[in-house]
């Protein structure tokens, strides 16, 4: 089996615009978000929100999923950022020892504020911090040293040098070429929650740029973005503490 490079991330922490830039390269099969589409919209959904009359995938399970991911990396390396909140029922050293793993976290003042934005009923169960902080404990345990960890923050404000380390972490060639694309790409293409809505602005971007970075006030937050941050937190601060830097 070729290697499977997963990206684990939380949902709204810039991982589709680096999904987006891996596609860029050309050398390797992407996949965006393949266990969520089977926890969302598969034959057994498993998100806490769902109800009668959803969007339901007849013979999309997580294990078909797994096949398939199995299936496409015997015949060339793949790549997939997912969330580990959808697949911490499977986490067993069988399993994990087919991926390279890495992470993607951001600043939860950030990710939980845009969830809420998108989703003001949002679950709790869907934010994934606890399941991304068990996941990076756990293959530490397994492996004997951890995992490398990237933060969005750090990324947009040092593309290039962050990309390239991303790149050297989990063994693959960096290719400058691949932070830049041109505008008006389809997310739909990739993106099977409602049309690829979520990633209107990535469809307009031109690439991963510089950015300065930007401190959110979770004091000006939503009262219940204040509440479910401080449970998070100290999950994105274990992850914090051992991110690549420069």
């Amino acid at each position: 089996m070729n290697k499977i490079i997963a990206l684990w991330a939380v949902p709204r922490s810039t991982s589709t615009a680096f999904e987006w830039m891996m596609r860029q390269r050309g050398d390797l099969d992407c996949l965006h978000e393949p266990f969520g589409e089977a926890w969302y919209q598969g034959e057994e959904p498993l998100w806490q929100r769902f109800k009668e009359g959803d969007v339901i995938t007849p013979g999309l399970t997580l294990e078909s999923v797994w096949q398939d991911i199995q299936d496409r990396a015997a015949q060339g390396p793949v790549f997939l950022k997912d969330f580990p909140h959808y697949i911490n029922h499977m986490w067993d050293a069988e399993f994990l020892s087919h991926f390279t793993h890495a992470f993607l976290i951001r600043d939860p003042a950030k990710t939980i504020t845009s969830m809420h934005n998108k989703w003001p009923d949002f679950d709790e169960g869907e934010v994934g911090f606890p399941e991304q902080r068990a996941l990076f404990d756990l293959l530490w345990a397994l492996n004997g040293a951890p995992s490398p960890v990237f933060d969005s923050d750090d990324i947009l404000e040092n593309p290039e040098p962050m990309v390239k380390a991303f790149c050297d972490a989990v063994g693959i060639p960096f290719m400058p070429d691949a932070l830049s694309w041109e505008p008006g790409g389809d997310p739909s293409e990739h993106s099977w929650w409602d049309g690829g809505s979520f990633h209107a602005n990535l469809a307009q971007s031109t690439g991963l740029q510089r950015q300065e970075r930007r401190y959110l006030d979770i004091t000006e937050c939503a009262p219940r973005v204040q509440q479910v941050h401080r449970r998070m937190r100290p999950h994105y601060d274990r992850l914090y503490a051992h991110r690549v830097k420069l």
